[in-house]
């Protein structure tokens, strides 16, 4: 079976044996995931990962916790968490298409069983 990665949250999707004469229409890992599907709010945060990647030196990292300040804005001092985990997964789908990767402690890792501090940063040649 090929890798598949789910759409909503960019996680690889397991094979399963009930999902064996529709696997290739299969997009997502969970029901909760087809639910949340890909949000308006996601793509922004997709575009704030890459616009501050844009902003720092080639070789330059950013942590989520910076996209999610930056969405949040200053209106209240503690929205920025409540945008944590949808940063990961806006990070994890760009890791699938190839634009960027996400490390820690400077190795590059799988998104899909990292856990803990993670950095982002621009996909290296």
């Amino acid at each position: 079976m090929e890798d598949k990665t789910c759409a909503s949250c960019g996680r690889r999707i397991e094979w399963r044996k009930k999902w064996e004469r529709d696997w290739d229409s299969v997009r997502y890992c969970s029901a909760g995931c087809r639910r949340r599907g890909v949000s308006d709010q996601d793509d922004r945060l997709e575009r704030a990962i890459l616009d501050l990647l844009a902003a720092r030196a080639a070789t330059a990292t950013i942590c989520p916790s910076e996209v999610a300040r930056a969405e949040a804005g200053n209106e209240d001092s503690d929205a920025w968490r409540a945008l944590m985990e949808p940063v990961r997964r806006a990070a994890r789908r760009l890791v699938d298409r190839g634009e960027v990767e996400i490390t820690q402690r400077g190795s590059v890792v799988d998104p899909s069983t990292a856990k803990g501090p993670m950095r982002i940063r621009r996909k290296r040649r």
